[in-house]
């Protein structure tokens, strides 16, 4: 025989299972509602970044024409000038400057691979001015390992060029400062020309300001980025500012931009 407190007990757990196993059920139903949710919140983000790096590299992709372009010009003013010798040395350093870019594919390089890559327009472009030509590249050892987007500093560079020394006489002076202040790097490219501010700013080409600021938007975006023109002793300064990323760091924590 059941005792009336066992009877009760019995009652009481007949009437409380359904219940306690819809409530499990439901649990069930929203913990598998949630992982659902991360799952394709996961996937969207796995998406966003695909899309981004795409963004990044179509972006990347618009410069290298235009620098080609400009490069190969330089090398038919030399033909056509019957200046052999300067010729086939402004070949020899094209075929460096060629070797080095396919040999880099990602989507950021290193500050010092940048400036080898610009050194070597800058030399065929120095066959070409002669003495006209005066550049000078200064950079802090600190920000030696610092990564930038590819070609930031060449598309000043041409800049310079396209906009300044090749329309106006007289002495074409560049000068390429790399620092860092605070947690961040700064880029400035100056050259002695006021004209070349608003022909960067206004370039219908695609090829100025917009690009270079949508490019370190991709890289950097929840972090503070600039790009800006200024007048600085009679002459134009293009300088970016964007947060100190150190090559090893990249390497080691952040495959989606290191790839």
């Amino acid at each position: 025989m059941f005792s009336l407190d066992t009877f009760s007990f019995f009652i009481m757990l007949c009437v409380l299972a359904p219940l306690i196993g819809a409530f499990i059920l439901l649990f069930l139903f929203i913990f598998e509602k949630r992982i659902d949710l991360l799952n394709n919140q996961k996937r969207e983000i796995a998406l966003e970044r695909e899309l981004e790096t795409a963004k990044f590299n179509q972006l990347n992709q618009e410069i290298q024409p235009h620098f080609f372009f400009n490069t190969l010009n330089s090398i038919l003013s030399l033909a056509r000038l019957d200046r052999k010798k300067e010729l086939i040395s402004s070949i020899e350093t094209l075929s460096k400057l060629l070797k080095f870019k396919y040999q880099k594919s990602g989507s950021i390089v290193p500050i010092v691979e940048e400036l080898a890559y610009t050194r070597y327009y800058l030399e065929i472009q120095k066959i070409r001015f002669r003495d006209r030509l005066q550049f000078q590249i200064t950079i802090d050892s600190e920000v030696e390992e610092a990564v930038i987007i590819p070609f930031m500093i060449q598309t000043f560079v041409e800049n310079a060029f396209k906009h300044s020394f090749e329309k106006i006489p007289g002495k074409a002076i560049l000068n390429i400062d790399i620092s860092k202040q605070d947690q961040d790097v700064r880029v400035s490219v100056w050259n002695n020309s006021s004209e070349s501010s608003v022909q960067l700013s206004t370039d219908s080409s695609g090829l100025g300001l917009e690009n270079l600021k949508k490019r370190l938007r991709l890289l950097f975006p929840n972090q503070h980025t600039s790009i800006q023109l200024l007048d600085v002793d009679g002459g134009t300064n293009a300088l970016a500012i964007f947060p100190y990323t150190s090559n090893r760091k990249v390497g080691e924590n952040d495959e989606h931009f290191a790839r």
